[in-house]
């Protein structure tokens, strides 16, 4: 029988998805906040279709933090 060597325990794969989240979720707040958003948006990264969508409508919006310095 052969030992599966990636194998690891249910709570490490846990911590690298939770880790993995906060990242995602932090430079998302601090994206947001740098171009003049809420950084409570950020919480629809949470939900996958959502978060496209949200990231697809910020590229395409005024960036009100931008443009009043321009």
């Amino acid at each position: 029988m052969m030992m599966d060597v990636f194998a690891q325990p249910g709570w490490l794969n846990l911590l690298f998805i939770g880790l993995a989240l906060t990242a995602s979720m932090g430079f998302g707040a601090f994206t947001l906040v740098k171009t003049g958003y809420s950084p409570l948006w950020v919480l629809l990264l949470l939900v996958p279709v959502a978060g496209v969508v949200g990231l697809w409508v910020l590229a395409y919006r005024r960036w009100p933090r931008v443009d009043e310095e321009g």
